[in-house]
């Protein structure tokens, strides 16, 4: 399960002897590479009993992060290990406790939650698949059209315009209060009728202000759908299998993780064609 933004995560590795013995190392080094290709290195590292290293890594950057075990000398080897860390605000259509209370989870049942975190994330982006972002998120891209009276951004629906600013040395930039955005379609345009001269850089907000309950509520059946691969018995399926769970055909880029009444629901809402 992926750590938090600030999390401390526990890393660890284990030497042992040819007899297959703990034994410590002549020397342990531990190097991580982060997200950003920076490193850090903790050389050496001392054990914290025979042949067990440990150490306390404070995360800084999210992503995916690759450990580096390095013991020299006498029981001499290597072990690599990866560890992914959540964005600070990671997309979520909604709380672990609205999704402990849709799939039935007792209160003092605590043990799943990280899990259920991790479902809530890929309902969240199975949603999102038919209609866009609906969690707010901040977007950067780059428009390479030399000159146009619109930009389309090409996630929809946007919520603001933070930046738009020229990417070469001596373009030009625009200031925001000087565009009108049309949220909905992800259309920018001056005010004053004139061109938008790229290559562009575009910064801004895109989601949802309010979340419908057609949307909302398809993502809870696709948790709970998702949920019962993992949960145990949780949530069993009605007899012959034709409940609002149900999935009868694959859905390309997806495949059987969107059941028929999530579909439905999401109907009105659906991106056109062509639009990511």
């Amino acid at each position: 399960m992926p750590f938090d933004l600030g999390d401390v995560v526990p890393l660890g590795t284990t030497v042992r002897d040819g007899s297959g013995n703990l034994a410590n190392a002549g020397s342990m080094a531990l190097t991580l590479t982060l997200p950003d290709n920076t490193t850090v290195s903790v050389n050496p590292v001392t054990p914290v009993s025979t042949g067990t290293y440990q150490y306390d890594y404070a995360t800084v950057q999210p992503g995916r992060h690759v450990v580096r075990w390095v013991a020299t000398g006498i029981n001499a080897g290597a072990y690599t290990d990866v560890f992914d860390v959540r964005e600070a605000a990671p997309p979520l259509i909604f709380s672990l406790a609205d999704a402990r209370k849709h799939v039935n989870m007792p209160a003092t049942v605590t043990t799943h939650d990280e899990e259920l975190r991790g479902w809530v994330e890929a309902a969240t982006a199975a949603v999102e698949f038919f209609v866009g972002p609906v969690a707010r998120r901040t977007v950067t891209e780059v428009h390479d059209r030399a000159s146009a009276r619109t930009l389309a951004l090409r996630k929809t629906p946007v919520i603001s315009v933070t930046a738009v600013t020229a990417v070469l040395t001596g373009g030009t930039s625009y200031a925001v209060a000087d565009l009108d955005l049309d949220g909905e379609a992800g259309i920018v345009r001056r005010k004053d009728g004139g061109l938008l001269v790229g290559p562009l850089r575009v910064i801004y907000v895109a989601g949802r202000t309010t979340i419908r309950a057609n949307i909302s509520h398809a993502a809870r059946i696709i948790l709970q759908h998702l949920w019962r691969t993992q949960g145990g018995g949780i949530g069993r399926p009605a007899p012959g299998g034709m409940d609002d769970y149900a999935v009868t055909e694959p859905i390309p880029g997806l495949g059987f993780a969107v059941p028929n009444r999530a579909l439905e629901l999401l109907l009105d809402d659906r991106l056109p064609p062509g639009v990511a």
